[in-house]
């Protein structure tokens, strides 16, 4: 395993130190899933519950928000999107990202660094209508959804214009929808998504059960694209 130090080179030094200061060392996925990512390549991420699969997908989207953030450039525009197969699941990784988030704008101020804040939301059929209207007035950084609110964001004329400046796309509990009807329609979403966005998507699948997980990389990157990184 490198030194935390080495496999976290990449980030800007309050990302770094966050991490460093909350987990001393990359877990084994974040650490052979972050170059892949880095270079904004496909990637599918297959480890344990509780091995950080989460954070090896957000951590250098939470990177590259940071360092526009810091530098003036940090946008009301939607770069990433989340999707997870359980409602219950976008409400727990809307706090998983919110804690970190919170605590690098903190680590800034202590720094002396002026950095706006990086806005998550969730968007599922249970978000109010207020908090709706909310999100397409100003929209989230880092957008969670579901597979089937994610079909409906993409059918409306105001939340596809917030969904065309993605840049990125991670879909959680991949095993869930890759073998079904649920799984179809997550593929249409992703090949209108893309084409949303007018620009390759980085892909980011994650699950702790993947089986055969050729077939899965290959669903996660559809056709007529090279499989992703596992």
């Amino acid at each position: 395993m490198k030194s935390p130090g080495t496999a976290l080179a990449w980030a800007h030094p309050l990302v770094h130190d966050w991490f460093i200061a909350r987990f001393d060392t990359p877990t084994e996925p974040q650490e052979q899933g972050w170059p892949f990512i880095l270079t904004g390549q496909s990637t599918l991420i297959s480890a344990p519950t509780g091995s950080g699969k989460t954070l090896a997908a957000f951590l250098i989207c939470i990177d590259r928000l940071v360092r526009q953030a810091l530098s003036g450039e940090l946008a009301d525009r939607t770069e990433v999107v989340y999707v997870s197969p359980l409602k219950a699941l976008s409400n727990d990784v809307q706090k998983n990202l919110e804690v970190p988030l919170a605590e690098i704008a903190r680590l800034a101020g202590q720094r002396g660094l002026l950095m706006p804040p990086i806005r998550t939301a969730v968007r599922t059929g249970d978000t109010p209508a207020h908090e709706r209207r909310l999100m397409l007035s100003r929209p989230p950084h880092i957008l969670v959804t579901t597979p089937e609110s994610l079909y409906i964001l993409l059918t409306a004329a105001g939340s596809r214009e917030i969904l065309s400046t993605v840049n990125t796309v991670i879909v959680d509990e991949i095993h869930a929808v890759a073998d079904d009807k649920r799984g179809a329609h997550v593929s249409l979403s992703l090949e209108r998504l893309e084409h949303l966005a007018g620009k390759p998507l980085a892909r980011i699948g994650l699950s702790a059960t993947q089986k055969p997980i050729e077939l899965v990389a290959h669903f996660l990157t559809g056709s007529n694209r090279p499989d992703p990184a596992i």
